[in-house]
């Protein structure tokens, strides 16, 4: 059998995903013991944020597969957060978990619109 790795997997803003996912997960192992080290691996991981896109247009490496990673590591390191702060701050767990659903509705939306605006156009 004859495995051959796309290389989309490979673009360099899908490799700052993979990194940026990895450094969330350092933040959210170490939110419990170590509330600096988690501040700098999240920080870090929202940092590296900025410059996937800017690669990829850079050197044309845009792909349905980056984008997708991107949202999802977005949601996900985002969400991880909430979490984290309803188990340290349980009094305020509502409000956590408000913004958090405010978050995937939202991007939903943003996702979705196109689709959206393209049914009420055929409707017409």
């Amino acid at each position: 059998m004859d495995f051959q790795l796309n290389p989309i997997y490979l673009f360099y803003p899908n490799l700052i995903g993979y990194l940026r996912i990895i450094f969330a997960l350092f933040s959210f192992a170490s939110m419990p013991t170590r509330p600096v080290a988690a501040s700098v691996w999240y920080f870090l991981s929202a940092f590296l944020d900025a410059f996937d896109g800017y690669l990829a247009r850079k050197y044309n490496q845009s792909s349905r597969f980056g984008a997708m990673l991107d949202q999802l590591t977005d949601r996900c390191t985002f969400l991880g957060l909430i979490m984290a702060l309803c188990h340290f701050y349980p009094s305020c767990i509502f409000v956590f978990q408000f913004v958090g659903i405010v978050d995937i509705a939202s991007h939903w939306l943003h996702l979705h619109a196109g689709d959206l605006t393209g049914k009420l156009l055929t409707l017409n």
